[in-house]
């Protein structure tokens, strides 16, 4: 198996060769257990899915990626085409997936933008319910492994910050958000029916915010990130929510993706459920002013009102994932948001979301 980052096509996304922050995506314990397997990433022309689609590659797994391109990009996996172990196959997973077998199943199909799933709840709502029924049916035929991606959003408006996986959650069953929110909550629960059901391996990681190359920078809410740098990039007032005084966490798309891949080959992670995100907390307004700095000007910021339901913090508690998977952050966020404003500059023509 090829180990090194000659496995990785790193100027396809515009960085030289063996950049160290994306030197993690190899650094996995028990990578070699996914070489020769045949892995199926369900959402795989997504932001996340792509960069899990390419380091699965790396790692020698042949890789089949499904995505029905309804936030997907045909374009984050074009460098992937020619790879003799890749296929791609446009598939609306709530239609029904293919019949064969897989080794491991990553289920990140679906929308997770909040001004996207408030526009499709129906369609939301069917990925991660008809569209998990399918993954793991096919998973329990073939006695495949899943990996769930779940969101932070079960969590909804938390009383417990940072936010630990014990935590039921305080969720808005009726709400605008509740699509995607009850979506991501009864799709958890179908992972564990399986597993109790049918002694299914199943693994669920609820992926805080994340943000890196590849990620959109469109929408007038969502991606708070890559929507300032397209902002900034564009000398645009960055549009903020409120006062800007509600707080995330970011995570840099390489340290994601490494936790995933360990949450997939670690014997312990089975049947676990594991935050994966920064526990660096910010507030939106503090990200906004730190992205002006990077950008080198400032050009304002300017309000607006505050959608519905949008949970005033939201930050990880991820001692779990630091004790069971030897897994934490590696990339600093003046240092992810700098190389994502760099490949924004390389790769994508600046969006007005005004």
């Amino acid at each position: 198996m090829k180990s090194g980052s000659e496995s990785v096509d790193f100027k396809a996304h515009g960085f030289p060769e063996r950049y160290d922050c994306f030197m993690a995506l190899l650094d996995v314990p028990s990578a070699a257990d996914f070489h020769q397997k045949e892995v199926l990433v369900a959402g795989g022309a997504g932001f996340l899915g792509s960069w899990l689609s390419e380091t699965l590659l790396a790692h020698g797994s042949s890789v089949t990626c499904i995505d029905n391109l309804a936030t997907g990009r045909e374009a984050n996996i074009s460098h992937l085409r020619t790879h003799k172990n890749f296929r791609f196959e446009k598939i609306d997973i709530s239609d029904g997936i293919m019949d064969r077998h897989f080794d491991m199943i990553f289920h990140f199909a679906s929308r997770a933008s909040p001004e996207e799933y408030q526009q499709h709840p129906v369609e939301t709502m069917l990925a991660n319910s008809i569209g998990t029924r399918n993954i793991l049916e096919l998973a329990a035929k073939y006695n495949s492994r899943v990996i769930y991606a779940s969101s932070s959003e079960v969590y909804g408006h938390p009383d417990v910050v940072p936010t630990p996986e014990s935590y039921w959650g305080h969720v808005n069953p009726i709400g605008p958000r509740s699509c995607y929110d009850e979506g991501k909550r009864f799709g958890e629960a179908l992972c564990m029916a399986y597993l109790r059901a049918y002694n299914l391996d199943v693994r669920i990681v609820r992926i805080f915010n994340t943000y890196g190359p590849r990620i959109r920078g469109d929408g007038a809410y969502a991606r708070a990130a890559s929507r300032f740098i397209n902002q900034a990039l564009r000398s645009e007032p960055l549009t903020v929510y409120g006062d800007g005084s509600q707080t995330r966490s970011f995570c840099f798309v390489t340290d994601t993706i490494n936790a995933i891949l360990r949450v997939a080959t670690s014997d312990a992670a089975r049947a676990e459920v594991f935050n994966i995100g920064n526990p660096r907390e910010i507030t939106i307004l503090t990200l906004a002013q730190l992205v002006e700095q990077l950008a080198g000007g400032s050009h304002g910021v300017k309000y607006g009102p505050l959608p519905e339901d949008d949970p005033p913090r939201r930050c990880p508690d991820i001692s779990k994932a630091r004790s069971i998977l030897g897994w934490e952050p590696r990339v600093g966020l003046e240092e992810g948001l700098s190389q994502t404003m760099r490949w924004f500059r390389e790769n994508e023509l600046p969006r007005s979301n005004t």
